[in-house]
């Protein structure tokens, strides 16, 4: 763990001291190596599946794979930005990076606790420099009441929690993870104990975000800037279905009959996000509503607390985290050069950029879930965890998966077929930067093929 963080927190001082001139090339390449020595975590030498460097952070197999996925994606978010901050002086591109670092280093702590207090802690915390990056750095005016969608909606979910924990370090004596999965089942009957169990996952319902409470989402999305969004879309996202992962095990027995209507309301709002995204004008729009879709199933493979529904969540929010983060910078990709992000005026790329073309193509099927990519996987497992608990599931969970698929193909064509507009014919050719960026998002989605069982939370 320390020889992730200590490097992350000295990239700090570094962005402040660099000359302007090596700043983002510095940054870009100190933060790649320290997503390589970040891949030795996959390396298991503990029997007991933690593996600690003190009593309150440590890896298992589950915040594993979340935590590479967080320090991969630093690098790719400063390739990013580096177009979009240009302009800027340099004492705000030293402070957006700083942002972007410190965003990691919260994110790894968080993923890494092993005390549900210290997750809590660094949980709440992401939310200050994500705030800042879209208020402050968003393309449009409505950037502030994005933020304050964000703010709100994280804040008024996430309270409860802190009393739900508050009342049971009381009962139990302790909050460790590492001792919290061996306690006795607490005995919920009573109604308030039925408050405690909505007030223990709302705060990660709102966060992943459940359908209902997920209008934060797609005004942030489209507010944020490139980084903002893959942040959001890659990593945030994924705490919230990591938090459900964490304290779900010691909400039983109440969850079986409890987590109906929610396991409902994930797969209802998986089509009606995915139906939102059809009639959708503005690319990032559709993106930001793709996730709501894809985590839905989420939510409902984990509540349903088996085996199958945690390893086909693991490996969907793993794969949605790099493909998510991808589209987001093909769509800025688009935006820079044309300065919109309305589908009918980005339409026919494919003429003059094949190389785009052949990228947008393999993001498309791998969110639409094209065998033999890893979200394929993750979607076979989850639908066949959802027909054991319900034969009626299959309605929704194919209904969802079709609608997906259409609005994947449906996205891909109207960017990139057709006849070119004469006003696109002067754009700019990708640059190697930004063929690196995609590069390094879809080559492990594809090498993940081969080996998916390093993302899908067994030891």
């Amino acid at each position: 763990m320390l020889k992730v963080l200590t490097p992350t927190i000295m990239l700090i001082p570094l962005v402040w001291t660099v000359k302007e001139k090596w700043l983002w090339i510095t940054t870009a390449c100190q933060s790649l190596g320290i997503a390589v020595i970040a891949l030795l975590w996959f390396k298991w030498d503990s029997e007991t599946g933690w593996t600690t460097s003190n009593l309150y952070l440590a890896t298992d197999p589950i915040s594993t794979p979340l935590m590479v996925l967080t320090t991969w994606l630093l690098p790719l978010m400063i390739l990013a930005s580096q177009n979009h901050m240009a302009t800027q002086p340099i004492n705000r591109q030293r402070l957006y990076i700083t942002l972007l670092v410190s965003l990691q280093i919260l994110l790894n702590m968080a993923f890494g606790a092993t005390e549900v207090i210290l997750f809590y802690v660094m949980f709440e915390a992401t939310l200050i420099p994500t705030l800042i990056i879209i208020t402050r750095w968003g393309n449009q005016t409505e950037r502030l009441d994005a933020g304050t969608y964000f703010l709100f909606y994280t804040l008024v979910g996430s309270l409860p929690l802190l009393l739900a924990l508050l009342l049971l370090q009381k009962d139990l004596g302790t909050l460790s993870m590492l001792t919290l999965q061996f306690t006795n089942p607490i005995s919920l009957q009573c109604t308030g104990d039925k408050i405690w169990w909505v007030a223990c996952l709302m705060a990660f319902l709102v966060k992943i975000p459940l359908y209902g409470v997920h209008l934060w989402l797609p005004k942030a999305h489209v507010e944020a800037p490139v980084a903002g969004s893959m942040v959001l879309a890659a990593v945030l996202l994924k705490l919230g279905g990591y938090g459900i992962i964490r304290v779900i095990s010691i909400l039983s027995p109440l969850t079986k009959e409890m987590a109906y209507p929610f396991i409902v309301l994930a797969l209802w709002g998986m089509i009606m996000t995915s139906s939102t995204c059809m009639r959708q004008t503005d690319l990032k729009a559709i993106i930001a509503y793709s996730s709501v879709s894809h985590m839905g199933i989420v939510v409902a493979g984990i509540m349903i607390q088996t085996s199958w529904g945690l390893t086909g969540a693991m490996i969907l929010m793993i794969a949605h985290g790099l493909v998510s983060s991808s589209l987001f910078c093909l769509a800025n990709f688009n935006y820079e050069r044309t300065q919109s992000r309305t589908l009918l005026l980005v339409r026919g790329l494919q003429a003059i950029m094949p190389l785009m073309a052949s990228w947008w193509f393999i993001a498309s099927l791998a969110n639409m879930a094209f065998p033999p990519l890893p979200t394929l996987m993750a979607e076979i497992t989850l639908i066949s965890t959802l027909l054991e608990w319900s034969f009626w599931s299959i309605i929704l969970t194919g209904l969802g998966t079709l609608i997906t698929a259409m609005y994947s193909l449906y996205m891909f064509l109207v960017v990139k077929r057709g006849i070119t507009p004469k006003h696109m014919n002067t754009m700019d050719p990708p640059q190697t930067r930004e063929n690196l960026l995609f590069l390094l998002h879809l080559s492990p989605i594809l090498l993940l093929m081969f080996k998916p069982e390093m993302i899908s939370g067994w030891c």
